[in-house]
């Protein structure tokens, strides 16, 4: 990948001397910061601004292993070939009409896919706008050349899909004095480059700090799990195009709830990715994180608020008492260095509102002496300061700010308000301390929130790394004393098996739980009744009270279709509940009798086949009320005992879990134990499509599939 991002030559194919077309912008772009050859190409030029222009890419001299297309459509695949004779190694191409355009387009670009497979040339694109490198003042892309003006080295790289978004986010960033820039790469249709290569480039660039991403697809969704789970540098990413259709031809629950990113939100937590909702949190979050990449303090995330007004504190105590922070509590040390600044009549407290200090010492000596006492507090993680700058003075130094909690090791943000030109002045003091400053507390207190699930990221990698080690030398152990005994059966019988190889569609409900039970997830007790006679004695054998169900091949929801009867507690109604599944199917189906078990809560569990990431698990709330609460995670199996637990606690309704007014607690050990066992039973057996345990009953804590459905290809 480093000829796209270090050639030695470049040409350029639909170069032109005319000012108003990208042509000449890319052309503008690679005169004013590429240092190797450039070599314009187009047949109606001899040259360009007075550079040789060639007629044909074929007449192009050495060196070159960079070509950039910006000519129609129609002419590219000739041109491809042309490189490739050639012997350039990549191409960026920076025109349209491919797959964006309909299904001419997408034949052409297939068949420049499987050429580019067949040839080894790589293609950069098409439908992008190709590379900035700020850092090397490298502008490989028809952006205006406006952003010459504008542009600001930095270390955050983007990967983005979108091609015109690219540019004008960028100057937007930059002309602002939001933040810098290393490196943004506009990919488009992904037709051979992809993500997943590119981010590794990243990872490895030694001017990149922090890496985001904005993709309305994923073309390898476990593989990008694997970069990022690995990524020594933070991930943000903005998936567009989540709110996809189709949930009605879902056959179960999981599969219905797996809309609207639900999978792939899942599957970023999982790999430690961080995720943004718009692309202003995305940019605030990676350079914030490219701040403060990795931490040398608590993951709790104790923050210091220095203010100079008691509205902007409470404020800020508002929002980090929403977060995943927290706000510190200041040492006896740290109060009385601080009360040293302020009248004898100001109590300390956190939030510090120095506004009494400044007007006793001025703001150098009253915000000196707080920033100095908080960074010497081991019980603070982060310092969050208030200014304004520009009509009074409240400016901040930041090169002290930034020179003293660097040294303590502790991130600094802060919240700017002012002046227009004043505030842009202190902007561009921050960026080159690498301070974040923000216009909006909650945006702040956001980031600082983020730059401690990285943090936290770390540290759970750490653990569950270690917790497999010592899980695989416990099982060693075993093995080797010969006591690696048959504790659980994590495989399926002959029957079951072919039951998976010989059908397809939804397995009635008793098949489901058989496959279940056979990988030791505990079933409730049940039995088929083929009279009313069996009906009787199946009721009376199972206790007081029965569940009563109809079971008709290819459904799935039960009780929608009237076949569910429960709290059946003698052997009359058992009779009578009989006769009435029956009429009510036909005589065609199936009455399946189960022990009726009283729960504290029902939960929902099960496995999807996603497009992108392969075999998932969810967990959630079930029953009848799994769409109202619409509380529910998923996780790319096969997933770790350690993951399947953090995995149970991204659900928003935890006090439910923990014993919720005198219920008893969910065994969380149990429910994780599922959910690893279903992950590796999607994983093991390719044919099944989804698996819909719900709802999963926990009784006296423990978890029982009650119903359930396999579906299969």
């Amino acid at each position: 990948m480093d000829f796209f991002f270090n050639p030695q030559g470049i040409a350029l194919i639909g170069a032109t001397a005319n000012k108003l077309k990208g042509g000449y912008a890319i052309f503008k772009n690679l005169i004013t910061g590429f240092k190797g050859g450039i070599y314009p190409v187009n047949p109606r030029y001899k040259e360009i601004d007075g550079i040789k222009c060639f007629k044909s890419v074929k007449d192009v001299p050495d060196p070159v292993d960079l070509a950039i297309i910006f000519v129609p459509g129609g002419y590219v695949p000739a041109i491809i070939k042309d490189c490739a004779d050639r012997g350039i190694k990549g191409v960026m191409i920076e025109a349209g009409g491919f797959a964006e355009s309909g299904d001419k387009g997408r034949k052409m670009q297939d068949e420049l896919k499987a050429y580019a497979k067949k040839t080894g040339i790589r293609l950069w694109g098409p439908n992008c706008m190709g590379l900035v490198d700020a850092v090397h003042k490298k502008i490989f892309s028809f952006v205006t050349p406006v952003i010459w003006d504008e542009l600001i080295p930095g270390d955050v790289s983007l990967i983005v899909q979108s091609g015109m978004l690219s540019g004008a986010f960028l100057i937007d960033c930059m002309s602002h004095k939001i933040m810098g820039i290393s490196k943004v790469c506009s990919i488009g249709n992904k037709m051979d480059v992809n993500e997943c290569e590119i981010l590794e480039y990243l990872i490895n660039d030694p001017d990149t700090k922090a890496i985001g991403l904005y993709l309305e697809s994923i073309n390898n969704g476990r593989r990008f799990m694997e970069i990022c789970g690995t990524s020594t540098k933070p991930v943000v990413v903005l998936l567009g195009g989540k709110s996809a259709g189709g949930a009605a031809a879902a056959l179960s629950h999981t599969a219905s709830m797996a809309v609207n990113g639900a999978v792939a939100s899942g599957a970023f937590a999982q790999a430690g990715v961080i995720e943004a909702m718009d692309f202003n949190e995305m940019m605030d979050i990676c350079r914030s994180l490219a701040a403060y990449p990795d931490l040398n303090v608590s993951a709790a995330g104790r923050v210091a608020v220095l203010t100079y007004t008691g509205g902007a504190g409470i404020v800020s105590s508002d929002f980090i008492d929403k977060s995943g922070i927290e706000l510190a509590q200041l040492s006896l040390s740290t109060k009385e260095k601080i009360k040293s600044v302020f009248p004898d009549w100001m109590p300390i407290s956190n939030p510090v509102d120095l506004w009494p200090a400044v007007e006793r010492n001025g703001a150098d000596l009253a915000y000196g002496t707080a920033v100095k006492a908080v960074c010497e507090d081991p019980g603070v993680d982060a310092i969050f300061v208030h200014a304004f700058t520009g009509g009074f003075a409240l400016n901040l130094d930041m090169e002290f700010l930034s020179g003293h909690a660097g040294r303590a090791g502790k991130p600094v943000f802060c919240w700017v308000i002012g002046t227009d030109d004043a505030v842009k002045k202190l902007k561009t003091e921050a960026i080159e301390c690498s301070v974040p400053v923000f216009s909006e507390i909650s945006r702040a207190v956001e980031c600082m929130d983020k730059v401690f699930t990285r943090k936290k990221v770390l540290d759970y990698r750490s653990h569950d790394n270690s917790n497999e080690k010592q899980t695989a030398k416990e099982n060693k152990n075993r093995h080797d004393a010969e006591c690696l005994m048959a504790v659980e059966n994590t495989g399926l019988s002959k029957e079951s098996i072919d039951i998976l190889k010989s059908n397809s569609g939804v397995l009635d409900e008793n098949l489901s739980k058989k496959i279940l039970l056979e990988y030791n997830i505990k079933t409730v007790k049940e039995y088929f009744a083929e009279s009313p006679e069996d009906a009787e004695k199946i009721a009376l054998n199972l206790g007081s009270k029965v569940v009563m169900k109809g079971i008709v091949q290819g459904k799935i929801h039960k009780t929608e279709a009237g076949l569910v009867r429960i709290g059946v507690n003698s052997k009359n109604e058992a009779i009578q509940v009989f006769n009435e599944l029956k009429t009510a199917m036909d005589q065609k189906g199936k009455i399946l009798i189960q022990e009726q078990i009283k729960g504290d809560m029902e939960l929902i569990a099960g496995l999807m086949r996603d497009p992108q990431f392969g075999p998932c698990v969810m967990a959630g709330f079930g029953g009848i009320m799994a769409e109202v609460l619409n509380d529910s995670v998923f996780g790319v199996a096969p997933i770790t005992h350690f993951q399947a637990i953090e995995l149970i606690k991204r659900l928003k309704n935890q006090e439910l879990m923990d014993g919720f007014r005198g219920t008893d607690p969910l065994d969380r050990k149990a429910f994780a134990e599922i959910l690893v066992k279903l992950g590796r039973l999607g994983c093991d057996f390719p044919q099944i499509k989804e698996i819909d345990i719900n709802p999963l009953i926990i009784y006296k804590g423990q978890p029982v599939a009650v119903d359930a459905s396999v579906v299969l290809f």
